[in-house]
């Protein structure tokens, strides 16, 4: 509900209860909005939630025309994050006697309609420091249509008061107190026809919007956890879409290598938008030439799609990686990407173009479905690159990271477990069966059990700093599993470590034929993988 946005609730499973599969479709969206909360990851089920939450479509936001073709070709969970550059929130003023009592939004911009009611009600005749204070947020300015409502009864000017106005709404949604309080209570607002208080003073109209967002805008701060890595909040996604920022321009390298880091240590993939230069195919392969950011944690997808612009009342080209994610959302990770009626491509791509763009890692965007299997299956922009061959590809790439997110989410349970449980057989079990059930189901191709995967746990004490007291010493769990690689005798290892600090994922070598790649750390694992692969 719009109501519970940015609220993050988890669930660690426990050692009673098996791995469950995360789902693989769940894109992250960051950049301007018209309205909403700033740099708060919310989630949205639908366009109609996005309206209510962010506002809809606005021509700056090419988020909002991205989230629409998202849900309009099949996605169906989202998290946008609102980022503004230098926007600036209204202020609301309450008269209080030869004073002013003045409020400010939370929320920046010019379309966060607020108004405020004041009333004595339940206050005693010769109290003359406390009074009721009711906000309300309204879809539109002179509307009663009001989306949320903030009362506080019994709020005081007194800063000894336990309901002193500062910070009491130092916790509210909605408004926080600007400047030095007044000294009188605000003035009742009361209705000039019917004397009671239940008018509202409107907000003042001095909220601002902002410059269009710049890479540095997009990008954020780690630190404070801002834009990009507001993100970090959220418990996980399986694509993000950063729009352009502007309808002019594209985003820039830095967001697009900031962004690619993030989504490794996240394990999710980066949509990466053609450049809107690219007009034709041949565009594309002679931009491909000098194309500087090659990532197995990226895709992209060649051309750009025609949509009905609904402001505009035209087609308008845009970007396709919001459209693209809801058409991977429901999709398996070999599936072509085809357009929904109501959308087109910008150009046609022959075959032949089409074979080429594919061993440049440009997937093209189609709108007919092949009857027979596709004849190019879908690559990500690590094609070309010298590393694992498997993530040159996109299906792959979406079942191993599939894989080790719902293994790492299904075993954070080990930092809480109880001292007398055996942690390293239960998690060994549950990991295996796991892997089992995906085995059974086709997942590691014909490879028996023993050839498809493996897994080994290992528990000890972090080691206390020097002069600290003696106590019992927080536990770092270590998960080492593997699974088959397409070429034989090959695996795709990762470690993964929980511990009181947070949870990691770091990829391995685990090749049955060159365990020398391991590094010293991950040699106590070598004699014990090897022994539970055929010989």
């Amino acid at each position: 509900m719009p109501n519970s946005a940015g609220l993050q609730v988890e669930e660690i499973l426990g050692p009673e209860r098996g791995i469950a599969p995360l789902g693989t479709a769940i894109t992250a969206f960051v950049g301007r909005t018209l309205r909403g909360p700033v740099n708060r990851p919310v989630a949205i089920k639908n366009f109609a939630q996005f309206q209510a939450v962010f506002g809809g479509l606005w021509q700056p936001s090419l988020l909002s025309y991205s989230v629409e073709h998202f849900f309009d070709n099949g996605g169906s969970d989202a998290l946008v994050v609102r980022v503004v550059n230098g926007a600036r929130p209204a202020s609301l003023s309450l008269k209080a006697g030869a004073g002013v009592l003045t409020l400010r939004a939370v929320r920046p911009g010019t379309r966060e309609f607020l108004r405020a009611s004041v009333d004595y009600d339940n206050i005693e005749p010769d109290n003359t420091v406390d009074f009721n204070l009711t906000i309300q947020r309204v879809r539109a300015q002179g509307t009663e249509q009001v989306d949320d409502q903030e009362i506080f009864p019994n709020v005081s000017l007194l800063a000894t008061s336990e309901r002193y106005l500062a910070g009491v709404l130092a916790q509210s949604e909605l408004v926080r107190v600007v400047g030095d309080l007044p000294v009188s209570r605000p003035e009742r607002t009361l209705d000039p026809s019917s004397g009671l208080a239940t008018r509202y003073v409107e907000s003042n109209s001095d909220g601002d919007d902002g410059a269009p967002l710049t890479d540095y805008d997009l990008i954020g701060s780690e630190v404070d956890k801002t834009a990009l890595f507001a993100l970090s909040e959220s418990d996980y996604f399986n694509f993000l879409c950063i729009p352009p920022p502007t309808r002019d321009r594209d985003l820039g390298w830095s967001a697009l290598l900031v962004g690619a880091r993030f989504c490794k240590d996240r394990g999710a993939l980066l949509m990466v938008d053609p450049p809107s230069h690219w007009h034709t195919a041949d565009d594309a392969l002679r931009g491909m030439r000098e194309w500087i950011f090659r990532d197995e944690n990226a895709l992209m997808y060649f051309p750009r799609i025609l949509a009905h612009d609904k402001l505009r009342g035209r087609f308008e080209s845009f970007a396709p990686g919001g459209a693209v994610a809801g058409m991977l959302s429901k999709s398996d990770e070999y599936s072509e990407a085809v357009l929904r009626p109501g959308f087109r491509p910008t150009c046609m791509v022959g075959e032949d173009r089409r074979l080429k763009l594919a061993t440049q890692g440009v997937n093209t965007i189609q709108v007919l479905r092949s009857v027979a299997r596709p004849s190019v299956l879908p690559r990500t922009l690590g094609a070309g690159n010298s590393g694992a061959s498997d993530w040159q590809y996109l299906g792959p790439r979406r079942s191993a990271l599939h894989i080790v997110n719902s293994i790492e989410r299904g075993t954070r349970w080990v930092v809480l477990a109880q001292p007398h449980l055996e942690v390293v057989g239960t998690v060994e079990e549950q990991v295996r069966e796991f892997l089992k059930e995906l085995h059974a189901a086709g997942a590691f191709g014909e490879r028996a059990a023993e050839e498809a995967y493996f897994v080994n746990c290992d528990q000890r004490a972090i080691a206390p700093e020097a002069g600290v007291a003696a106590e019992p010493a927080p536990r770092e769990f270590h998960l080492v599993i593997g699974f088959a690689a397409t070429r034989l005798g090959e695996f795709h290892a990762y470690r993964i470590t929980h511990s009181p600090a947070g949870s990691s994922v770091k990829s391995v070598s685990a090749s049955r034929f060159n365990v020398s790649q391991f590094s010293p750390e991950d040699l106590k694992w070598v004699d014990r993988i090897a022994s539970q692969l055929k010989p």
